[in-house]
C-alpha cells in the first residue's frame, strides 16, 4: 500500500470517527461547558492577576480575604464540571436524535449524583454525610460524566424510540404526557445507578468516580501529560485541517475534558498552597496549551505565514487574501487562510502547517519544564483572545514571550513555502496579463487591417 493511500486511509477513519454520535455529543456537550467556565476563569484571572505586587496590594486595600468571593465565583464554576459535562454530553446526544434532550439530561444528572460519594470527610476525621462533594463533581469526575451520560442517553432513546414507557391519552398536556414517558426510563436508570453504587461499594469499598478516576482518569491523564503526546495532540490537528476536516474540533472534543482536567488538578495545587514551578505534580500539558500556544492565530499558527506575506509577497493573489485575513487572524479566526489561499490539499504548506504547531508544542513545553513559565491553572480566555494578550493573561510576560517566539517562528517556517506559493500566484497572473495583453493587441491590428482596407 503506498503512502497515499494509507494517508487516504487514515482521513477516511478519522471522518468515521467524527461520525460517530457519542463523540459529537462529547464535542458538543463540552462546548456547552464554555460559558460558566470562561465566566469563572475571569473570576479566577482577577484573584490571580500575574503581575508582580498584585496579591499584596489588594490585601491592603480590601484586607487579608479579599478574593474569597472571586474564588466562591471559580469554585462554583469550575468545581461542578463533571455536573455541566453530564448535562450537556447527554443533552446533545439526545438532541441529535431527536428524543427529549431536556429529560434524558435530569436522568443522567440524577444516575450521576447516585453513583457519587455523598459523604465528605472533614479536617476533624468527622464524616458529613448528605452532601454533594465538589471533589468529584470537578475535574475529578469528567470521565464518570462522560460514561454516565452517554449510557443514560443511549438507554433513554432506545426506550423512547420503542416507546418504552407509560402513555397518557390524547389531550393531556405535552409537559405531563412527556414526565410519564420518562418515567419507566427513569425507574430503570435509577435502579441501575443503586445497583452499581451499591457494587462498588461491596467489592471496592469505593464510589464508582473514585474507582474510575483510578483506573481510567489518572492513567489517561498522565498518558496526555508528556511530550509525545502534546506533539501528537497538535500534530493531527493540523492534519485534519490540511485535509479539510475541522481537526481542533474533533481532537478537542476527545482531549479537552482530559486536558481541562489537568489544568483543575494544577488549580488544586495552588489552592493547597503550593507553588506550580518546579513542583513533579503540576501538570504541563493542559487545556491552554493546547488551545491558546498552539494555535496562536488559528490552527497551524497561520499568523506566521500572514505576516510572512505581509513582508514578500509580490503576487496581488497572497497580498489580497492575506490583507483580508489578517484581522480575523489576530483573533484566532483563520478560516480565510486555510480555504480562501487555500492551505486544504495544499501540497506547499503541508510541511509548515504540521510542523509549526508542533515545534509551538516543543517550545511551550520546555518553557514550563524549565521553569521560565508556570504551569497553568484553571485560569482560561476566550479562544478570540488576540496572540501576546492571551499568553500575558495566562502567563505573565513569559507567556507574552513566548508566544512572540512562537509567532517569530512560524514567521520563518512559513517564509520559505509562502515565496514558493506567491512565486506560483506572481507567474500565473504574469501569464494572465500576457494573454491578455496579447489579445489586445491582436484586436487592435485586426481593427487597423479593416480601416486599411476600407
Amino acid at each position: 500500500m503506498s503512502k497515499q493511500e494509507l494517508f487516504d486511509k487514515f482521513l477516511e477513519y478519522m471522518v468515521r470517527f467524527a461520525e460517530i454520535k457519542a463523540v459529537a455529543a462529547l464535542k458538543d456537550g463540552f462546548i456547552l461547558t464554555l460559558p460558566l467556565t470562561l465566566a469563572g476563569s475571569v473570576f479566577l484571572l482577577i484573584a490571580n492577576l500575574p503581575i508582580g505586587g498584585y496579591s499584596d496590594f489588594m490585601k491592603g486595600q480590601f484586607g487579608a480575604d479579599w478574593a474569597a468571593p472571586l474564588n466562591q465565583v471559580a469554585g462554583s464554576t469550575f468545581g461542578i464540571l463533571a455536573i455541566l459535562c453530564v448535562l450537556g454530553i447527554c443533552y446533545k446526544y439526545c438532541q441529535a436524535e431527536g428524543c427529549d434532550a431536556i429529560t434524558a439530561s435530569l436522568l443522567a444528572l440524577g444516575s450521576f449524583l447516585i453513583v457519587t460519594k455523598g459523604s465528605v470527610l472533614t479536617k476533624a476525621g468527622d464524616v458529613v454525610n448528605d452532601v454533594i462533594p465538589k471533589g468529584w463533581v470537578g475535574g475529578n469526575g469528567v470521565i464518570t460524566a462522560i460514561i454516565v451520560s452517554l449510557l443514560v442517553a443511549k438507554f433513554f432513546c432506545y426506550c423512547e424510540k420503542n416507546h418504552i414507557g407509560i402513555k397518557m391519552p390524547a389531550g393531556v398536556p405535552d409537559g405531563v404526557t412527556k414526565a410519564f414517558a420518562a418515567l419507566v426510563p427513569g425507574l430503570l436508570v435509577f435502579t441501575g445507578s443503586a445497583f452499581v453504587f451499591f457494587l462498588c461499594q461491596a467489592v471496592a469499598g469505593l464510589t464508582f468516580p473514585e474507582i474510575v478516576f483510578q483506573v481510567l482518569q489518572t492513567p489517561l491523564q498522565n498518558l496526555t501529560d508528556n511530550l509525545v503526546a502534546g506533539v501528537i495532540i497538535a500534530g493531527i490537528q493540523s492534519i485534519l485541517f490540511w485535509a479539510g476536516i475541522h481537526g481542533p474540533n474533533i481532537v478537542g472534543g476527545v482531549v479537552g475534558p482530559i486536558l481541562t482536567a489537568n489544568a483543575i488538578d494544577n488549580q488544586h495545587l495552588l489552592d493547597a498552597g503550593m507553588s506550580l514551578i518546579g513542583n513533579p505534580q503540576a501538570k504541563i500539558i493542559t487545556i491552554q496549551v493546547s488551545d491558546v500556544f498552539i494555535k496562536s492565530g488559528g490552527c497551524g499558527i497561520t499568523l506566521g505565514l500572514l505576516i510572512s506575506a505581509f513582508i514578500a509577497a509580490r503576487s496581488a493573489q497572497m497580498k489580497s487574501i492575506s490583507k483580508l485575513a489578517f484581522i480575523p487572524g489576530l483573533f484566532n479566526i483563520n478560516e480565510p487562510i486555510i480555504f480562501g489561499l487555500p492551505i486544504v490539499f495544499n501540497p506547499y504548506f503541508i510541511f509548515p502547517f504540521i510542523g509549526v504547531p508542533v515545534i509551538a508544542m516543543i517550545m511551550t513545553y520546555v518553557a514550563i519544564a524549565v521553569g521560565f513559565m508556570s504551569p497553568f491553572s484553571a485560569v482560561q480566555v476566550p479562544w478570540t483572545t488576540p496572540t501576546v494578550i492571551a499568553g500575558f493573561l495566562l502567563a505573565g510576560w513569559q507567556g507574552a514571550v513566548v508566544q512572540i517566539a512562537i509567532v517569530a517562528m512560524a514567521t520563518a517556517v512559513y517564509f520559505p513555502f509562502m515565496k514558493i506559493q506567491d512565486n506560483i500566484y506572481y507567474q500565473e497572473e504574469l501569464d494572465a496579463d500576457k494573454a491578455k495583453n496579447n489579445t489586445s493587441d491582436s484586436v487592435d491590428n485586426k481593427e487597423n487591417l479593416q480601416l486599411k482596407t476600407q
